[in-house]
């Protein structure tokens, strides 16, 4: 050892010097290299003794020196770089080039040397320099600028000679072997060099967002929205359920951002921080702790000043904590942006909450079909319109159809998509583990076990709704539901969908109809649920006078469906009965007869309980109804005329021999007998309106055999029969019919006003089916008008739109007409047009019909001639 013999102890300064490139010198200069190695060394020493170092190790070129102050260390590294220079040398070339390197920690020597981490640190810091180069760590640095701030001690040695001395900042920088940044500076100084290549060592990251391991799909809009969301506030929380891609999204954008945030862009998840989340946000941004100062401290300070945008992944693992933490850095660090990830908000004062929206219908196509071709090797597997079908049954979920994706492999696409009514039962692994995201089930979990009383309640009462409820609906399920139903909505739950409706997903609902059957509530849940439906059925029939109406019906076909298996499994029967007689119209206009009869049969099997004859008479005649085998027709119609006889009921009798005689498929004239007998038995019992369909099925029948003046006095008189029918009023098969001879006699004036008071009659009230039947009619008018193209579009639009609602009255004579038009036209010219009409779509090809103009407003028109003349 050289200088002192005692070591320094507490604050110390360590100094690690070599020669850069030593063994390339000792080779070159051969014996020479023994002098020139031997002057190196005198000369370091002799500036050691000078500024108070003390010398620990030499080691073939190296040494590893001690000083008591940091100013003093510096001081020797300058004043040895000059010598170095300033020596002679043998020859030109043989200068060895001496890189240094300095840090200051706290150490206390212990047996003749130091154990101390910084020791090493210090060593790392030398190994980062070149030859000819001083580097120092930012601890020393600090300490030399607040020696000379203070100026309180006289200087020892030649140290005060740092007057010309400058600090450069390099940067932050990773040593090896240390997982915390290390800032880097430079000592400065005339007659040294001044330009070096970048340290030997790792640039410290400017981010610590991990590698994906999957490519990230779709979701531009949202990226784009997301981001500059972020550019114009510092607190922004993405908020949805558990699985909706919260954190990929994030990460995804902070990707892009990272030019915006040269102090870089950290992320951490709360639900991982086991050292607390400023330690774990400390440990990513490479800041080490210092003895007996919070960490939080140490994270402001050095957060102060940096452009930066932190990321805090899955909040309502640690919600206070979170808060605590956001807000000492936007209170503290003014040009830190944070976004916050999670199930709710973190309800701070100037918060921007983003919620997610589920994937657009193409984005999770897309991303079905990459997880699926992955899953399954890259080999084939189901078609695009298989996957497309599937993953619109997946509620836009990116968790969902990555579940789905590895189901694949087991399941093809069209079979997994059947079983999804059941999304646990069909995409939960029993194997999967305990991850939140290993399963549905563990998803909805984390989130289900944070609620209050009061909310799992309610989210249990809610999942025997089949859709969407309002706030009347909610409150109706328990006292105090308002607060329960924000804390659902908050954690991602409920979802606030537009005009005031809330709902639960097909997975939650799911999920929360198995806590409901743990918790031993399901059958009273539902028993209130099927008196919820059956008082819904009761306001909307007086709210809409009795008339069938599908339009008004649609938002309650799918809670009345759900209250009707119920009532089939376990509720109440006369109820399922009045809910079946219900849904009969639905089923007849948007399919579903087959599980109409199925729900019917087990109401059945169950007992009619307490429900009276012509209550099950009722249900028999809508069982006929959707009935496609003749003989199960005709079997519940004759048990459905016995129960009527026997209540008594006279509208339900005339209603059974209507709907059991009148054939408009056989027999013309005994068909015809048989109408007529129905009216007359129906006029003999005093319930002449029951006797409606027969009046029609009568007055299609003249039709057909050119009875038009009889056909239109019969159509007459029902006119307040079909008024006081409200199954039928929506319809208005009269206008129809009467719009139907009015065609047949060449009146394009009558058959035009009754067409179309039926055609937006039925629109009205959702009568699609029907409604393209008054389309076809109303394209007949166009062809007695001389309008042939447009009629041959109406006719394409019509066709497309009836579907699977096709009726047979009329067929032939729609039949008959578009041939007329194919020989007017052409093949070609009534193909295209045909063509035109099949691809506008419903509402398009309807907005052409009404378009029509009226035959009193066409050119040379007698009425509209007359009525000017007359004015």
């Amino acid at each position: 050892m050289s200088g002192w013999n005692e070591l320094p102890s507490g604050l110390v300064t360590f100094m690690f010097t070599d020669i850069e490139g030593s063994t390339r010198l000792a080779r070159m200069l051969g014996e020479a290299y023994r002098g020139v190695l031997g002057a190196h060394r005198s000369v370091l020493r002799a500036v050691f003794a000078d500024f108070g170092g003390v010398e620990l190790l030499t080691e073939g070129d190296s040494f590893f020196v001690a000083f008591t102050n940091a100013d003093a260390a510096v001081a020797a590294c300058v004043e040895a770089q000059r010598r170095l220079s300033a020596h002679d040398w043998p020859r030109r070339d043989a200068m060895p080039r001496v890189r240094m390197g300095l840090h200051t920690g706290r150490a206390t020597p212990v047996g003749g040397e130091y154990a101390s981490a910084e020791v090493h640190r210090a060593a790392r810091v030398s190994a980062a320099a070149h030859g000819g180069q001083i580097l120092c760590s930012e601890a020393t640095a600090l300490a030399v600028t607040a020696a000379y701030t203070a100026s309180a001690r006289p200087p020892v040695g030649r140290a005060s000679n740092l007057s010309s001395v400058d600090l450069l900042d390099l940067g932050a920088f990773r040593l090896r072997g240390f997982d915390d940044d290390e800032r880097i500076f430079q000592v400065v100084a005339p007659g040294l060099e001044r330009e070096f290549p970048r340290p030997r060592t790792a640039e410290a990251p400017r981010h610590n967002l991990p590698a994906a391991h999957s490519r990230f799909v779709g979701r531009g809009a949202e990226s784009a929205e997301l981001a500059e969301l972020i550019s114009h506030n510092r607190l922004v929380t993405v908020v949805g359920p558990g699985g909706a891609g919260k954190t990929r999204l994030t990460l995804a954008v902070a990707e892009q951002l990272l030019p915006a945030y040269p102090g870089g862009v950290w992320t951490i998840d709360a639900a991982t921080a086991a050292d607390g989340l400023p330690t774990t946000l400390a440990a990513a941004l490479g800041l080490r702790p210092e003895p007996g100062r919070p960490m939080i401290d140490t994270l402001v300070e050095q957060c102060a000043e940096r452009r930066m945008l932190v990321l805090l992944q899955t909040c309502d693992a640690a919600p206070a904590l979170t808060a605590t933490l956001v807000h000492r850095l936007l209170s503290r660090c003014r040009r830190l942006d944070v976004v916050a990830t999670g199930r709710a908000p973190l309800g701070m004062a100037g918060e921007t909450v983003w919620r997610i929206p589920p994937l657009v219908p193409g984005d999770a196509f897309a991303l079905l079909r990459e997880r699926a071709s992955a899953a399954q090797g890259g080999r084939p597997g189901d078609g695009d319109q298989q996957l497309a079908r599937l993953a619109a049954r997946l509620e836009g979920s990116p968790l969902a159809i990555e579940l789905a994706a590895s189901r694949l492999r087991l399941l093809p696409a069209d079979q997994l998509a059947r079983r999804l009514d059941d999304p646990l039962g069909a995409l939960d692994n029993d194997a999967a583990g305990e991850g939140r995201h290993a399963s549905l089930t563990n998803n909805l979990t984390w989130s289900y076990r944070t609620l209050g009383t009061r909310a799992a309640d309610l989210l249990r009462r809610l999942a025997v709704f089949a859709g969407p409820v309002d706030l009347a609906t909610v409150e109706w399920c328990g006292p105090e539901s308002i607060g329960a139903l924000s804390e659902l909505a908050d954690k991602s739950l409920v979802e606030v969908v537009p005009g005031a409706r809330y709902r639960l997903s097909d997975q939650v609902r799911a999920y929360a109809i198995r806590q409901l059957v743990a918790a031993g509530d399901e059958h009273a849940v539902r028993d209130r649920h099927l008196t919820w439906a059956m008082q819904a059925l009761d306001r909307v029939a007086t709210d809409t006078d009795g008339t069938v109406s599908l339009t008004e019906l649609s938002p309650y076909v799918g809670e009345w469906q759900a209250a009707l298996r119920w009532a089939a499994t376990c509720g109440d029967v006369r109820s399922g009965l009045r809910l079946a007689g219900a849904l009969d119209p639905w089923w007849r206009e948007h399919g579903g007869a087959g599980e109409g009869r199925e729900l019917l049969a087990r109401l059945y099997q169950r007992g009619v309980g307490n429900a009276s004859g012509a209550e099950l008479a009722g249900a028999y005649l809508v069982h006929a109804g959707l009935a496609e085998d003749r003989g199960e027709r005709e079997r519940f119609l004759t048990r459905a005329e016995e129960l009527a006889r026997e209540s008594g009921d006279a509208s339900l009798l005339i209603r059974a021999l209507a709907a059991q005689r009148v054939q408009l498929d056989g027999d013309t004239e005994a068909a015809e007998r048989a109408c007529r007998d129905v009216i007359a038995e129906a006029e003999r019992l005093g319930t002449s309106s029951a006797a409606l369909p027969a009046v029609l099925a009568l007055a299609e029948l003249l039709w057909r055999r050119d009875a038009l003046t009889e056909a239109a006095e019969l159509l007459g008189g029902a006119r307040q029969i079909e008024a006081a029918h409200p199954e039928d009023r929506g319809r208005r098969a009269v206008d129809w019919l009467l719009g139907m001879v009015a065609l047949r006699r060449g009146d394009l004036v009558a058959a035009h006003d009754h067409l179309v008071v039926a055609l937006r009659s039925r629109l009205r009230h959702g009568f699609r089916g029907a409604a393209a039947d008054a389309v076809a009619a109303i394209a007949v008018r166009c062809v007695l008008g001389g309008d042939t193209s447009t009629a041959t579009v109406l006719f394409g639009g019509a066709e497309a739109a009836r579907g699977a609602r096709r009726t047979e009255s009329f067929g032939a004579f729609w039949s008959a007409q578009q041939t007329a038009l194919r020989s007017a036209l052409g093949d070609a010219a009534f193909d295209e047009a045909y063509a035109d009409g099949a691809g506008l779509g419903f509402d398009r090809i309807v907005a052409l019909a009404l378009a029509v103009e009226h035959p009193d407003l066409e050119d040379g028109a007698a009425r509209f001639a007359n009525a000017v003349s007359g004015s």
